[in-house]
């Protein structure tokens, strides 16, 4: 009796395990998913409206560092107002085609109905050039603590490798293992 409530009770502990297990590999997945979607769609890829960015200079030094992980959420022009963190697609310049996140400082409306802010990084003496509507990708939501810890770690050869090579491979390696021994067990049982 005692003998098959502990196969009970190590059938629930492995359901258990290998759910956690599908959770911590579907999370580093999404998140990785995630991360190359954006860089190959060229961050025009949006995930119920939101967006991730990371923090690449230290324009925005206290409030973001470089390696925060932001998320960026698409709202209309005309809900944006000063003091608003933006991300925007940069046209012109040294910005170019790259993403920045800057702080609104002013919001203007054109004749037309269109809207256009001025926007400066905090440690930045100059605005940047003016920044239109089309441009945005969104107003910045959050800050993820968990996800720049992870970013900044991976984010190293090192850290890449430990912590995303190196368990992705044992996790297989195990599977690979439990499956074999529940093969040879069932194979002995039988004879």
């Amino acid at each position: 009796m005692k003998n098959l409530k502990n196969i009970k009770d190590n059938k629930f502990i492995n359901i258990l395990c290998k759910i956690v297990k599908g959770i911590i590999i579907i999370i580093i997945l999404a998140f990785i998913v995630t991360i190359y979607l954006q860089r190959l769609s060229k961050n025009e890829f949006s995930f119920f409206n939101y967006r991730m960015f990371t923090v690449v200079t230290d324009s925005m030094e206290p409030r973001y560092n470089v390696g925060d992980v932001l998320f960026a959420k698409e709202k209309p022009a005309s809900e944006i107002k000063a003091g608003d963190d933006i991300s925007y697609k940069g046209l012109v310049g040294d910005v170019k085609d790259k993403i920045i996140t800057h702080e609104v400082v002013s919001v203007m409306q054109d004749e037309s109905g269109k809207y256009h802010f001025n926007a400066k990084g905090l440690k930045n003496i100059v605005q940047d050039p003016v920044v239109h509507e089309n441009q945005l990708y969104g107003v910045i939501v959050s800050k993820s603590l968990t996800l720049s810890f992870i970013y900044k770690i991976i984010n190293t050869n090192i850290g890449f490798f430990c912590f995303i090579i190196l368990p992705i491979v044992g996790i297989i390696s195990y599977e690979l293992i439990s499956t074999m021994l529940n093969r040879e067990e069932k194979r002995r049982n039988q004879n």
